[in-house]
């Protein structure tokens, strides 16, 4: 991560500058990890929460202060304060009918097969995290996902350092045991 948050931190010193195409690029470095790191959180809505967390950030772009590194920290502080609000407003909202959310997923014009297979061991890892105790799985999460040390993902869960690194170990080590008790792809379905 050493070299993309050498550039991470030029770029955003020059979006707060004003400079929307070095804004554009800090947005591509750091959105794939954000997102995957909401998506641990929040599942299917992550893109709704990302999206969020990024108006956000780019509002408050302003009052950030630091390097590449300490920008992927704050993006993931402020993901995962969007991605708690979020759950809590779905546990008051009552769900919605399934036809209404029959209309609501309808497939866009760009859903392609290659898109649904490319996405799809995404989605499986992802869907493991998310099956972790909570603690472990944000761990696992931004420390994988979003790529950040023990000390700024320790940072972003207001806990220690030796806390986090003994949450994530014992996620990892949980997923290793779950893939190792799964069968091969080809034995799932018998063939």
């Amino acid at each position: 991560m050493g070299a993309y948050d050498a550039e991470l931190g030029i770029a955003v010193e020059r979006a707060q500058g004003g400079d929307e195409d070095a804004f554009a690029r800090a947005y591509r470095i750091v959105h794939p990890g954000l997102l995957g790191y909401v998506k641990g959180l929040v599942g299917e809505d992550a893109e709704d929460v990302a999206s969020d967390a990024w108006l956000e950030i780019a509002r408050d772009l302003g009052r950030f202060r630091g390097d590449g590194a300490g920008f992927r920290g704050w993006t993931a502080t402020i993901a995962r304060h969007r991605a708690l609000d979020h759950l809590r407003k779905q546990r008051r909202r009552p769900l919605t009918a399934l036809l209404e959310q029959d209309v609501l997923e309808l497939p866009g014009g760009h859903d392609t097969a290659a898109a649904a297979l490319e996405t799809l061991s995404t989605g499986q890892a992802l869907d493991l995290i998310r099956s972790l105790p909570r603690e472990q799985a944000e761990a696992v999460l931004l420390r994988v996902v979003v790529g950040l040390d023990g000390p700024a993902a320790a940072r972003v869960l207001g806990k220690r350092p030796g806390a986090v690194r003994t949450a994530g170990h014992r996620g990892l080590k949980k997923l290793a045991g779950m893939l190792a008790a799964e069968p091969p792809q080809g034995q799932r379905d018998g063939t």
